[in-house]
């Protein structure tokens, strides 16, 4: 066996039908352009308008908010009844930096729905057309650091990705016999818009210093985890978060 034909074996998504959520910029898409380019179709669910794709695309960008429970229900049957789905990235996310005897019931409430509810509204909805897929299916959350680590000031935050844990691992148990295997990504610090929203000069100082690695992420070393986890070689892997950290997690005192 060639070398390429192993490489193709182990990690191409090649006729493999996903949807990706939070797909508008940033790390979401990433992920979704890195699993078109290992062959899958993948459908990006945003809440922002995107531009019109030809329907050959295997990228296709679709104006719909995770929150709206009757969107979300009407493109997930379509999507599965005439194509099939074979995984589902939950990736949309929502933080707000603010001390928590200050933070608003407003804005408990907004971040819960996006980080968990629709989430598993999302993974309920995909459940039967994932079930009937041959790969097997594949169900993947982004949880974060913040399920791990305490961080002040996004503390709702922290609450909301100890949730996709609880969720994601639940998940991986009642869904085996399924033939889904469910798992997660807990990212480091990346750039993207959540991280500024919550990063000033000497917070950012304080993070780089607490980094074995002393540097942020790059979009495409957390796309390459999720293609991973989607693809062939994670076929006995269920019920993990794996942190893409620069070793954060390990960091001792």
């Amino acid at each position: 066996m060639s070398g390429e034909s192993l490489i193709d074996r182990l990690f191409s998504l090649d006729g493999r039908v996903g949807i990706v959520t939070g797909t508008s910029g940033g790390l979401g898409r990433a992920m979704a352009e890195t699993l078109v380019a290992a062959g899958a179709t993948v459908h990006g669910f945003s809440r922002t308008r995107v531009p019109t794709v030809d329907s050959d695309a295997r990228l296709r960008p679709l104006e719909v908010d995770v929150t709206d429970a009757e969107a979300v229900g009407r493109a997930v049957e379509e999507i599965g009844s005439r194509e099939g789905l074979d995984f589902v990235v939950n990736n949309a996310g929502i933080t707000e930096r603010c001390r928590f005897d200050r933070f608003s019931e407003e804005s408990w409430q907004r971040i819960q729905e996006v980080n968990v509810n629709a989430a598993a509204r999302l993974s309920r909805m995909a459940y039967p057309y994932l079930k009937r897929s041959s790969h097997p299916g594949r169900l993947l959350f982004v949880s974060s650091m913040a399920a791990h680590l305490g961080f002040s000031e996004v503390v709702p935050y922290g609450v909301s990705k100890s949730a996709v844990l609880g969720l994601m691992r639940g998940l991986a148990v009642e869904w085996a016999p399924d033939g889904i295997l469910v798992n997660s990504v807990a990212p480091g610090w990346f750039p993207s818009e959540m991280t500024r929203q919550v990063m000033d000069d000497e917070r950012q100082a304080r993070i780089l210093n607490r980094m074995p690695l002393h540097r942020f992420g790059r979009p495409e070393e957390l796309a390459a985890t999720v293609l991973f986890l989607l693809g062939p070689a994670a076929t006995y892997i269920t019920g993990q978060d794996l942190a893409v950290d620069g070793g954060a997690l390990s960091y001792g005192y």
